[in-house]
């Protein structure tokens, strides 16, 4: 079967392809950098003649509210417009737990849009959202940080490993379209401010995390109840500890 991996160089993307072309399919990992550009379409057309299945795991270079709103909807309406002509069976997109409680961040809101074009495509799909990475506990720590300090949402999310995302990526690719939504996390729940505390302790980093409920994340302020899963979510394998203990943190 050829599938086809938009964002295919990335993190979740590297692995996603590692796995599907372990289990025998042909898998092309599309990027700018091999000629495959959604917001210009360059490449759309010849990249999904004959695939079966795309799995879109693309993200704005720019995380201001205007330019990522409109890198997610350009990058979509050229996707699936490309898509449909191909005749592809099976659209796979990567979104974020919580995305549609948090109007406020300009992020989500555009993930949202994004989420909007795939549901009104008329292309069987199913969307994934996740929780947030483990590999992004020091991304979160240095936008957060002022001087020698790094104040952060006391709110609870249920972070995950991007090995335990891919494993789910590759089965969602190899699974009939359910033209809905699954959830997927970590194993626990933790307070934000925790769990980058423990990160940046465990790496032996001077600076002093403060739990603040009125910190932003992405631009809006979290409950309890914002990043974290609903009922039966698929539950990722790895704790912190089992993913501290063998990665590399992802420096994006």
């Amino acid at each position: 079967m050829k599938i086809v991996v938009i964002g295919g160089t990335g993190l979740i993307g590297s692995k996603t392809v590692e796995r599907l072309r372990k289990k025998g399919h042909e898998v092309l990992a599309a990027s700018p950098n091999s000629g495959v550009n959604t917001i210009t379409g360059e490449g759309l057309t010849e990249t999904l003649t004959g695939a079966q299945v795309v799995i879109d795991l693309a993200n704005s270079p720019s995380f201001e509210d205007k330019a990522v709103m409109e890198f997610f909807e350009t990058s979509g309406r050229n996707l699936l417009s490309a898509e449909k002509w191909a005749g592809v069976k099976h659209h796979i997109a990567l979104s974020i737990v919580g995305a549609e409680r948090l109007p406020n961040s300009g992020y989500l809101r555009a993930k949202m849009v994004q989420e909007r074009l795939i549901k009104d495509s008329g292309i069987p799909y199913t969307i994934v959202h996740s929780t947030q990475f483990f590999e992004f506990l020091g991304g979160i720590a240095q936008s957060a940080t002022v001087g020698d300090t790094v104040p952060l949402p006391s709110a609870y999310f249920q972070p995950i490993a991007s090995d335990d995302v891919a494993d789910i990526m590759a089965e969602v690719a190899l699974s009939t379209p359910i033209n809905g939504t699954i959830e997927i996390a970590g194993p626990e729940p933790v307070r934000m401010s925790d769990l980058v505390a423990r990160f940046l302790k465990a790496t032996n980093d001077p600076r002093k995390v403060i739990a603040d409920p009125h910190a932003r994340y992405f631009g809006t302020e979290l409950e309890d109840g914002s990043l974290v899963p609903g009922d039966h979510p698929r539950i990722g394998a790895q704790r912190f500890e089992d993913w501290f203990s063998h990665a590399s943190p992802w420096p994006h």
